[in-house]
């Protein structure tokens, strides 16, 4: 079964979590009036990136409390699924994280960001995460990552190998790199034969500018969906079938001889 997924590309409500919610429920609304599934924001979408360490504490949500229980009922009351970045607070601590909301409004992922960029993210956040999961939905097997982590290709591999068709990234990225957004997302689509969904801020926010050019890209490395430097909604339709010829036809995966790799993560 084919799904549609759409990406906001927004300049978000920096440091208002509440303009945030509004923000979230008016594109998750339009979303689905124009036939998505699911609908995946940008890194720190309810918060803004730039924050600083005390801003980024003082912001921190519980996954348990109020507002993402706001955001879970939300996705219930539309009927869409949704992906966006949120600062996590774990114990004293604060996480880069993401989590994948069903349509149902259950919390079917969070993820919290394995490689921390510079002194941005490090000052910020304490906790880094720990693994790539995979989980299934609607007939496919979604992963997460969180913008830098996408740069690996340790991040997307490892999803694949585990089964992954969709993964999902909520980033934040700025210039100089819009290499990462043009030429690296595609070729880690075409890879690991999985579709990518990036969803970028665009705009800026106090000391940062955001390049936008979110993508869908197909397990063919084809770019189904490409927006430029504005705000705009993206979709595009994931199939199954195209996934499953293309594995077919270039068992990349398959010819892979692991044997021969034992080096790489030295």
């Amino acid at each position: 079964m084919t799904v549609n997924i759409a990406i906001c590309q927004t300049d978000g409500r920096f440091a208002d979590p509440e303009a945030g919610h509004t923000l979230l429920g008016e594109e998750a609304r339009a979303a689905a009036a124009a036939g998505a599934d699911l609908l995946v924001l940008p890194e720190l979408f309810l918060t803004g990136y730039n924050l600083g360490a005390a801003r980024a504490r003082e912001l921190a949500l519980d996954p348990e409390g109020e507002q993402i229980g706001r955001a879970r009922a939300l996705a219930a009351e539309v009927g869409i699924a949704l992906c966006f970045g949120f600062p996590e607070r774990v114990g004293d601590g604060v996480a880069n994280s993401a989590i994948l909301i069903d349509e149902a409004g259950g919390a079917r992922l969070i993820y919290r960001k394995v490689h921390l960029f510079g002194d941005l993210d490090r000052g910020m956040f304490a906790l880094r995460g720990d693994g790539f999961p995979v989980v299934a939905w609607r007939g496919l097997s979604l992963g997460l990552a969180i913008c830098y982590d996408i740069e690996f290709p340790e991040t997307a591999r490892m999803m694949a190998l585990a089964g992954a068709d969709l993964i999902l990234v909520p980033t934040a990225l700025m210039p100089p790199y819009y290499v990462v957004a043009d030429s690296l997302v595609p070729a880690r689509a075409y890879e690991n034969q999985v579709y990518i969904a990036y969803a970028n801020h665009c705009g800026g926010e106090p000391g940062i500018d955001y390049i936008g050019h979110s993508s869908i890209c197909g397990p063919d490395g084809a770019v189904l969906a490409k927006a430029g430097a504005g705000p705009t909604r993206l979709m595009a339709r994931i199939d199954p079938g195209h996934l499953a010829e293309v594995r077919r036809r270039d068992p990349l995966l398959a010819d892979r001889r692991p044997a021969l790799y034992g080096t790489i993560a030295g």
